[in-house]
């Protein structure tokens, strides 16, 4: 459904998005949601999503933020189960704005933790129920599910109401989605994206390097998937197979590099802190990526 004034919501944008005054923020909220599910990237990417993360940021919703997010939850589960629909849309940018309605709560902390709990459980469920993923949709612009399924769990991932055993869950929710099967290959940066959301959870500190590597596992397995010589496949590797791999490059590189995963407002201190599993894990890592591809990754003779 499209926005029915779009000039109106560009003179919005225009004033720098001040809150219009000559309409109730019902209405105007009502409208936006609704541009979230539209198939025209200007109105979806340009100007609902926008909008209401600058507001959401402002404090506009501040006091109404429970409500807020409750209500965009109901746009996780619409047209779920369907692919190649224009439902997605709407999934996929209410679980990028629901992120934003997170972090919010991260940096203010407004809401109580049975509602972000409640929020984490929607996700989660529309997260591993997903079967649209595709990326980039010729003429209607970016669904991008994995990507922004993987942006709110990681905002999520630094909610204060998040202890050890959500962090936990977490984690599976990601390693369930990597290594599910599906027809979409990731090749718009999904796999940055989830790997980012991982660095995000490793950076709480909460988590065993034995917990850890029962994490990996699963991932790794179907990343070290090869085909038999007599198997006629007509594509190699097969997308969740390519999906795994490209997840365990990336988590190397990121934790390599030191990525710190998603910042909020005043969290430098608690987040500025170097994983402590990271030398387990970079091994692991390393040991999944050689398993991945023993015919590239093989030790040299003679190194040089």
């Amino acid at each position: 459904m499209e926005l029915v004034e779009s000039t109106y919501w560009q003179d919005v944008m225009a004033a720098d998005y001040a809150v219009p005054h000559d309409r109730a923020l019902t209405d105007l909220t009502e409208e936006l949601v609704r541009g979230l599910a539209s198939t025209n990237p200007q109105v979806r990417d340009a100007l609902a999503y926008p909008t209401l993360a600058t507001w959401l940021e402002r404090g506009i919703y501040d006091d109404l933020l429970p409500g807020f997010g409750d209500g965009l939850c109901a746009g996780l589960s619409y047209g779920l189960g369907e692919d190649g629909t224009d439902s997605v849309f709407r999934r996929s940018f209410t679980a990028l704005t629901l992120a934003e309605v997170i972090h919010r709560d991260n940096a203010e902390f407004l809401v109580h933790d049975e509602v972000v709990m409640r929020w984490g459980d929607r996700l989660a469920t529309w997260l591993l129920r997903e079967r649209d993923l595709r990326g980039y949709v010729p003429d209607c612009g970016w669904a991008h599910a994995v990507a922004h399924g993987a942006d709110a769990i990681g905002a999520l991932a630094r909610s204060r109401h998040c202890d050890i055993g959500v962090l936990r869950a977490l984690l599976d929710v990601l390693a369930d989605r990597i290594v599910k099967e599906t027809q979409y290959r990731w090749v718009h940066e999904e796999h940055d994206r989830v790997a980012h959301a991982v660095m995000t959870i490793l950076h709480r500190n909460m988590l065993t390097s034995d917990e850890l590597e029962r994490w990996l596992k699963p991932i790794a397995a179907t990343a070290a998937q090869q085909p038999l010589m007599h198997d006629t496949l007509p594509e190699w590797p097969t997308p969740s197979v390519f999906n795994a791999r490209g997840v365990l490059h990336v988590l190397l590189s990121q934790l390599a590099i030191g990525v710190k995963g998603f910042p909020i407002p005043g969290d430098d201190e608690l987040f500025g802190r170097p994983i402590e599993a990271r030398a387990d894990l970079l091994l692991m890592l390393t040991e999944a990526v050689q398993g991945s591809q023993p015919y590239i990754y093989r030790p040299a003779a003679n190194p040089s």
